[in-house]
């Protein structure tokens, strides 16, 4: 692997980790991502299910009718 940095060669590497979590520390609020909504997931599983009740329902409506 090449040597990037240059000729100095006293890297530190822990330096450039704690500036990045400085950054990540400062970063404006509006900039946050805001948390997901707790319900997404569910309304997704409720229809899901519904539906494969109503495939099974016409299923079985049409193999018995």
């Amino acid at each position: 692997m090449a040597n990037t940095q240059g000729p100095q060669g006293n890297n530190d590497p822990a330096g450039s980790t704690q500036m990045f979590r400085a950054f990540v520390d400062d970063a404006p609020q509006g900039r946050q991502a805001a948390p997901a909504a707790s319900s997404g997931p569910r309304v997704g599983l409720i229809v899901g299910i519904v539906a494969a009740v109503i495939v099974v329902a016409v299923v079985a409506w049409l193999a018995l009718g």
